[in-house]
């Protein structure tokens, strides 16, 4: 603060002095040098950080399908406010649904083949089982046969030897003989007969056996039944999906910031067909240099203002700081959440942020222009009984017009902000132009400043 009240005082001072003075005489010595002055005060002081940022959204999608095929509709346009689920654009899907009547006709048929294959099998089964029984009973039988022949063989060719021994005695009629001897043919041929009816029934047996092994056929025939009905099932969901995927609809809640397709128009798949951003809050990224990495963390207290917004500073905090440095530099990005629920902020809107570097509370500070730099050191020019005093100070915190003064000055001194070249440590000095204020004791005794000099 320019003190030019008390600089009116001190002319005031000089004036009625040189009028008191020994016979009246003039002061001598070299003219005052006119200074500028202020006081040094308490006052808190901050450095800040000053970061070009830029508005990104929180969620932004651009929107297309997988399927290609001709748009059929397009639902919004740019400006419009879309909520999760919404459908946006509609992809012709009449083939893909054609294709899908086809694949669930296909599931039907396979369906029922497997059902048929499931009942039958069983059945099959059981009369296998039925058969091999009849046959091991049917070659158990001839088996059988074959033995009792045998012995009724046997029986006949000892009775017809009888005979035969007994007629050449002539103690048995040759109509004996002959009857005995047509008994041992018979019995030849019944087991010769027998004999042959032994290989049927084992091919019988061993054909059951066989169908009782069919029944693993019937069972891979279930098996391959049940995986064509898979395979028409997996059809039908892939075509669903398709149809699905036809579809375009809001993955988020927000706003339509471009329109890029109009119906009629031939969609490629993954071709970019509406884009939707999330703008109710806002992300302002911002790029810190590595030197400054160590004030901007998580919790940060920052503020931000858009020239596209001249009236309005917004405040936040610093919500992440990335790991790794954006690419090709050495700077990392942080990033402030913002609500914007006026939707004043925008998507890619530059902004200004300013983040406090450091921070001292109650420092004594005097204006920056006050310091000046010898080879000692720093220093500052203070006015002592109408000179200047040269004062070593340590220098603190600077902003832009004020610094931080450590040392002999105390609030309120008095500083010079304004030095001539000439000015030197205990230079005369005309605060503002002004004479330089009399010593203490210089005005006389009884002889009060005008009322006009002290004004």
């Amino acid at each position: 603060m320019k003190v030019r009240a008390w600089a009116l005082a001190a002319v005031a001072v000089v004036v009625v002095a040189s009028g008191c003075g020994k016979g009246g005489a003039a002061r001598q010595g070299p003219p005052p040098l006119a200074v500028d002055v202020a006081k040094a005060k308490l006052s808190d002081i901050a450095t800040y950080i000053t970061l070009d940022g830029q508005i990104a959204p929180v969620q932004e999608s651009t929107l297309s399908s997988s399927q290609s095929g001709t748009i059929a509709a397009v639902l919004v346009n740019e400006g419009d406010r879309v909520s999760r689920g919404q459908l946006l654009a509609q992809i012709d899907d009449s083939t893909l649904r054609a294709q899908l009547a086809a694949n669930q006709a296909t599931v039907m048929q396979a369906a029922a083949r497997l059902k048929s294959s499931a009942i039958q099998a069983p059945i099959s089964q059981q009369q296998y089982r039925s058969g091999l029984s009849q046959a091991q009973q049917t070659l158990e039988q001839a088996r059988n046969r074959v033995q009792t022949d045998i012995a009724a063989l046997n029986n006949a060719q000892l009775v017809y030897k009888s005979n035969q021994q007994l007629s050449a005695q002539g103690y048995v009629a040759q109509t004996v003989l002959e009857q005995s001897r047509a008994a041992f043919v018979a019995a030849q041929q019944e087991l010769n007969n027998a004999r042959q009816a032994l290989p049927a029934a084992q091919a019988a047996l061993n054909a059951s056996q066989i169908n009782q092994n069919s029944t693993q056929v019937d069972q891979a025939t279930i098996d391959a039944n049940r995986a064509a009905l898979d395979q028409s099932e997996a059809n039908v969901q892939l075509l669903q999906t398709q149809i699905a995927q036809s579809a375009i609809v809001a993955p988020f809640n927000g706003v339509v910031t471009q329109r890029l397709l109009d119906p009629g128009a031939f969609a490629s798949p993954n071709q970019p067909v509406v884009r939707v951003s999330q703008l109710d809050s806002v992300y302002v990224n911002a790029n810190v240099p590595d030197e400054d990495l160590s004030f901007v963390h998580s919790g940060t207290i920052a503020s931000f203002t858009s020239a596209s917004l001249p009236r309005r500073t917004f405040h936040g905090r610093i919500v992440d700081v990335n790991a790794t440095p954006t690419q090709g530099t050495l700077s990392y990005r942080a990033r402030i959440l913002q609500e914007n629920p006026d939707a004043q902020l925008r998507g890619g809107m530059l902004v200004s942020v300013t983040i406090r570097k450091e921070f001292h509370k109650a420092a004594v500070v005097v204006p920056r222009t006050a310091i000046f730099e010898t080879d000692q050191g720093d220093n500052v020019f203070t006015v002592e009984d109408g000179k200047a005093k040269l004062l070593a100070v340590q220098i603190g915190l600077q902003t832009d017009t004020i610094s931080e003064v450590r040392g002999t000055v105390r609030p309120g001194m008095v500083v010079i902000t304004t030095r001539p070249d000439a000015l030197q440590n205990g230079s005369v000095v005309a605060i503002g132009g002004a004479a330089p204020p009399a010593a203490p004791g210089a005005q006389a005794s009884g002889s009060p400043s005008s009322p006009k000099a002290r004004h």
